[in-house]
């Protein structure tokens, strides 16, 4: 596998509306310092770089977004951050990349293509790397989609779920298995079925394939997809891509890979992986990755609490949130907003957000 051209695709074109009041139109959540000192993409982008070649990540974001990341991601070619001018969601933007990864590659090659999210906390980056060097491995001698699955820890609509198969024999490290069945956000009683019965795993959101196997799953499932990446494709050898973003990808339906391909396709391999991975999709998300205090607080920033306890408390550096007798609650502070609300409803800041949006007033601090 030495000679393997391998190439990856970060996802990075959402908001995160979910992390108001921090994350803003102007700085997604992909820009955020959520773990550690490195912003989401800076980790989603130097875990993939030992396994693939910094010059070989292709990143598509919002183009109000490639300027900041190109000057974080000083190991990546600024031509390799490609601004979307609208959202089209996972499925248009993979097809897109896949489409200019086949120019870079060049004619008649066959990469090995790994599709990331950006926005993931993946603590044992050994075992990521072990696991996406095995996949690689395997996705480069088989005609399947590669996808990983995660043991899950409680029945969750949220989370695709995959349904497991026969063992496949493979020379690697990690365990390869079949695929019965992939639903995309089941309802909580298929959830808590799959659960009980220790059939399913949870579906990570990371994928690899080779091209030519995605290129016939989309030239069969997703013709729309299909005609973009080869669109995109012309357009990256006449070396502007902007006609394709203006036009073309504008008009393509707004559909999840999860929807428009996983659901439908037959020819899936699942990777059981076992790091510590978590979809960072709310400020609970957050709070269950962090390290509370002796009363079970996240603390960050200035933050004074009086009887307070299960709480996750953000501040400003030049701003002190003081609590007294709260519990379960998620208070975020910035220079102009403040955010409070019970944990349990953290998956409503997004719909909070669109009632903010319906007001002229209030679309400044969006």
């Amino acid at each position: 596998m030495s000679d393997q051209q391998v190439y990856a695709i970060i996802m990075a074109g959402g908001k995160g509306e979910r992390f108001w009041p921090q994350s803003r139109a102007s700085h997604p959540k992909q820009l955020l310092r959520l773990m550690g000192n490195l912003t989401m993409i800076e980790q989603a982008t130097e875990r993939l770089i030992p396994v693939v070649p910094e010059q070989n990540i292709i990143i598509i974001t919002n183009r109000e977004y490639v300027n900041a990341m190109q000057q974080l991601l000083h190991r990546v070619p600024e031509k390799n951050i490609i601004g979307e001018y609208t959202g089209r969601d996972t499925a248009a933007c993979m097809a897109l990349a896949t489409g200019i990864i086949h120019q870079r590659a060049g004619a008649g090659k066959d990469p090995v293509i790994v599709v990331s999210p950006a926005d993931h906390i993946i603590r044992n980056t050994a075992k990521f790397r072990q696991t996406l060097a095995d996949s690689i491995k395997v996705a480069a001698n088989c005609n399947k989609l590669i996808t990983w699955g995660i043991e899950p820890r409680f029945p969750s609509t949220g989370f695709g779920y995959i349904e497991t198969g026969l063992p496949l024999v493979t020379d690697t490290q990690s365990s390869f298995f079949e695929v019965r069945k992939f639903t995309e956000k089941p309802s909580l009683a298929l959830a808590e079925d799959c659960i009980s019965q220790k059939k399913c795993k949870w579906n990570s959101g990371f994928f690899i394939w080779r091209y030519e196997v995605i290129m016939n799953t989309m030239r069969e499932l997703a013709p729309e997809l299909f005609n973009l990446a080869n669109e995109a494709y012309r357009a990256e050898c006449d070396g502007d891509l902007n006609p394709v973003l203006e036009n073309s990808y504008r008009r393509v339906k707004r559909i999840s890979i999860d929807y428009a391909i996983m659901e439908k396709c037959e020819n899936i391999a699942m990777a059981v992986t076992d790091f510590d991975w978590e979809d960072v999709g709310s400020w609970s998300a957050l709070r269950s990755q962090a390290r509370p205090n002796a009363d079970n607080n996240i603390i960050r920033g200035l933050v004074a609490c009086l009887d307070t306890t299960d709480s996750m408390i953000v501040s400003s550096p030049n701003h002190l949130v003081a609590a007294i007798d709260v519990r379960n609650l998620i208070i975020v502070h910035t220079d102009d907003a403040t955010l409070v609300c019970a944990e349990q409803s953290a998956q409503r800041v997004k719909e909070l957000v669109q009632e903010l949006n319906k007001n002229p007033e209030f679309k400044k601090f969006l």
